[in-house]
């Protein structure tokens, strides 16, 4: 646990990171500094939450938490050139895929009736594998809608978080980066002529680039 203070103050650092990472992602020289910026931003977040509370039962949308973290460090890598940008794909993906996103729907389902800690951590856990199944099967040539739509996730994370902790800051900084970030996607994919809809579903099965 840590004092009302200390959450506050790190809270507002949390605000500014992502204001910060808006400022970044308007432009393509920096978008790589805005999507770091909005990872420490909602990790701060995050981290802020668990030390404050030390009560599981409030932190349910810290799932799409771990989904967002996963699947940006899978984005970080694949344009850093530490993971080939191809596509990756294996027989039976997008129904595995599948398959997870409805067990994760099941354990949240589960948790909120049987507020089991065991229940808690492994839709933590799950969350994490499906956040770097959906993105691997997403080309390189779409990375750059892939991060913004994972930093519009995990806007919305931190608004889910807000609404449950009943913290107005929380609520409108999430919301903030939330729908900025979903604008900016639509944005960049009329400029790339790409399909939003396809690349949001690229591991589930929409069309990806692999240029």
């Amino acid at each position: 646990m840590i004092s009302v203070n200390i959450t506050a103050s790190l809270y507002l650092v949390t605000g500014i990171l992502f204001i910060m990472a808006l400022r970044g992602l308007s432009s393509p020289e920096t978008s790589r500094t805005g999507n770091f910026l909005g990872i420490l931003g909602m990790g701060l977040a995050v981290i802020v939450t668990l030390l404050s509370l030390g009560d599981i039962n409030q932190i349910k949308e810290v799932a799409i938490g771990a989904i967002t973290f996963s699947g940006s460090c899978i984005a970080f890598l694949k344009l850093q050139g530490l993971m080939s940008g191809n596509p990756i794909t294996f027989k039976g993906q997008h129904l595995i895929n599948l398959f997870i996103g409805l067990l994760i729907i099941f354990l949240i389902f589960s948790f909120t009736k049987l507020q089991s800690e065991n229940l808690f951590w492994a839709i933590i856990i799950i969350s994490t594998l499906i956040g770097f199944l959906i993105i691997i099967p997403i080309g390189g040539a779409d990375m750059p809608v892939v991060v913004s739509m994972l930093n519009s996730y995990s806007g919305w994370a931190a608004a889910g978080i807000g609404f449950t902790l009943e913290n107005i800051a929380l609520i409108i900084t999430g919301a903030l980066v939330g729908s900025s970030g979903a604008i900016l996607s639509y944005i960049m994919c009329k400029g790339m002529n790409r399909s939003l809809f396809n690349v949001i579903l690229g591991g589930f099965g929409g069309d990806t680039s692999a240029s």
